[in-house]
């Protein structure tokens, strides 16, 4: 089952702008894994130091071996100090829904 897998953090001020590149040159990294479908980032549009990232993948394993990865680690070493407050990763399973 496909999950999407949404990551919140919120960035320093004045830190921003580094922290989003970085954050698209992690996605570009991620892109050739096993299991990665897509993948955006948003930021908040009242608080533009409140960054989601949104990534699809085919199954929970896929992301949990990103996830636990030594690439993956190395990334988020580089970006914590970019950070005022811990990230929050919530994994949601993507479910079908019919029309009745």
């Amino acid at each position: 089952m496909a999950v999407r897998i949404f990551i919140k953090r919120h960035i320093k001020e004045g830190q921003v702008e580094k922290t989003i590149q970085l954050l698209s040159e992690f996605r570009k990294s991620a892109m050739d894994k096993p299991g990665f479908l897509s993948g955006e980032t948003l930021a908040n549009h009242y608080d533009a130091k409140s960054v989601t990232v949104i990534s699809t993948w085919q199954s929970v394993e896929d992301w949990i071996r990103w996830q636990e990865s030594e690439e993956r680690a190395s990334n988020e070493t580089r970006i914590e100090n970019l950070l005022d407050r811990p990230t929050v990763y919530e994994v949601y399973d993507i479910v079908s829904s019919s029309r009745q």
